[in-house]
């Protein structure tokens, strides 16, 4: 699969807050044990390239199509570094994150390049990643997230309350 990421097209004043939706998507997902578990079973459910695609639900009510591909890096055992690359119709991102776990809550800080835009993340997740709630902020944006992982299979749910794009659905195959 080739991703094309087309022009931005602003068609209001929060389209920002789609990016940011996106890129809390992504640092959640990169949520990593600190606690006496290994590497290997730290990362399990994450490590790796991943790419796929969803739906954007607009606050107006439309929709269009997402496609997506990631990468999910172990650092050291104990942090997890990620990219995300997503493209519609009307805009594209390039993301990059670092989220650490503590036995539970999970913290870190996200990234996206071509706007110069970062924030916090902030949840909760299982020791290996493979279920996590999170809310991510930045410039005075909100959004919350789940993110789901089971095998080669990945499911991202985003909500982002009074924005123009208000949620973002993505499932995505371990490559």
């Amino acid at each position: 699969m080739t991703l094309r990421f087309p022009p931005m097209v602003s068609n209001g004043k929060h389209l920002f807050g789609m990016v940011l939706v996106a890129a809390t998507t992504v640092a959640a997902a990169t949520a990593m044990p600190r606690c006496a578990l290994s590497a290997e079973r730290a990362f399990s459910a994450l490590t790796g390239n991943w790419n796929g695609g969803g739906v954007v639900k607009k606050s107006d009510g439309g929709s269009e199509r997402i496609r997506c591909r990631s990468t999910y890096e172990p650092v050291g055992g104990t942090q997890l570094t990620l990219r995300l690359r997503c493209a519609s119709d009307s805009y594209n991102f390039d993301l990059s994150a670092n989220v650490a776990y503590e036995g539970g809550p999970i913290a870190g800080t996200w990234s996206e390049a071509s706007r110069n835009v970062s924030g916090n993340i902030t949840g909760r997740s299982n020791p290996n990643g493979s279920q996590i709630q999170a809310a991510a902020q930045g410039l005075g944006f909100n959004a919350s997230l789940s993110v789901t992982t089971r095998g080669g299979k990945q499911t991202v749910l985003i909500t982002a309350p009074g924005t123009d794009v208000a949620e973002v659905n993505i499932a995505m195959d371990r490559r």
